[in-house]
């Protein structure tokens, strides 16, 4: 019987490059979710934990490599035309929008608010669809590909909620930095998500954008998994109390009919 022979030093060069590589990506993340600002050195230092000199290396070489790009005038790190590139190849990544898209056109039009389709990511969300609705005054507050941990957002906190306790509380702290960037308690989050999975839907009076409100409802797939969060944003005067619940059951019936539409395509590609 043969004995395998192990490097020890291999090994070492092995995991310190995982890590490495496991660093890049963080470091890609935070920066993905600054968009078109862009991120400070220090946003990307408080939010992965890594020490300064650490960060500001693998920025560079990810400049080099034009994953990422850095404003001359601001000295904001955002994401680069390499990455963006790359993205392009898949393309076809993400059939969910196509099928999502009369059905929150619909729903733009008609309600005359703003709709975003938001898909998890890992431990994010990420916004892959923006409809402006009819009325004059829009609220954009998530530009598409802008990337949030799990559970900041009506939609994040819909799609935060789907999973397991167990889950949650993981999610929860390993986002831990990002959210107390965002000034969000973790202990309130847990609770917030409990409560969005028993009532269905996931509401906030004090919007991303000052003077909106938000409410979000869960997507599901043929086999009853949750894919998906669509949003309506709008000024607060336009969502009281009132019209709340027409709202949440216009948007819970599109949500149907899209996972009616999901549950189609699923079986047609069997």
């Amino acid at each position: 019987m043969e004995t395998e022979v192990v490097d020890v030093a291999e090994k070492g060069r092995g995991s310190e490059g995982a890590q490495s590589i496991r660093r890049a990506l963080a470091i890609l993340r935070i920066v993905a979710a600054g968009q078109e600002r862009g991120v400070r050195l220090i946003d990307v230092v408080t939010s992965t934990g890594l020490s300064q000199p650490t960060v500001h290396r693998i920025l560079r070489v990810l400049i080099e490599e034009g994953a990422a790009e850095q404003n001359p005038k601001t000295r904001r790190y955002a994401i680069g035309n390499e990455v963006t590139l790359l993205g392009l190849a898949r393309v076809a990544r993400f059939p969910l929008r196509a099928a999502a898209e009369p059905y929150l056109q619909y729903l733009s039009e008609t309600l005359g608010d703003t709709i975003f389709l938001t898909i998890a990511n890992g431990d994010d969300s990420v916004c892959i669809g923006r409809w402006p609705g009819s009325y004059p005054v829009k609220v954009l507050s998530i530009d598409v590909g802008a990337r949030r941990p799990l559970g900041a957002g009506v939609s994040g906190l819909v799609l935060l909620s789907s999973r397991t306790d167990s889950e949650i509380q993981a999610i929860v702290q390993r986002n831990a930095r990002r959210l107390a960037a965002l000034k969000v308690d973790p202990a309130a989050l847990i609770e917030r998500a409990h409560e969005v999975r028993e009532q269905g839907y996931s509401y906030t009076a004090k919007g991303v954008v000052l003077g909106s409100r938000a409410v979000a409802v869960p997507v599901y797939d043929g086999t009853g998994a949750v894919v998906a969060g669509i949003a309506l944003a709008t000024i607060t005067a336009r969502l009281p109390a009132s019209r709340l619940s027409p709202v949440i059951q216009e948007m819970q019936k599109q949500a149907e009919l899209l996972r009616q539409r999901i549950a189609e395509i699923g079986r047609s590609r069997i």
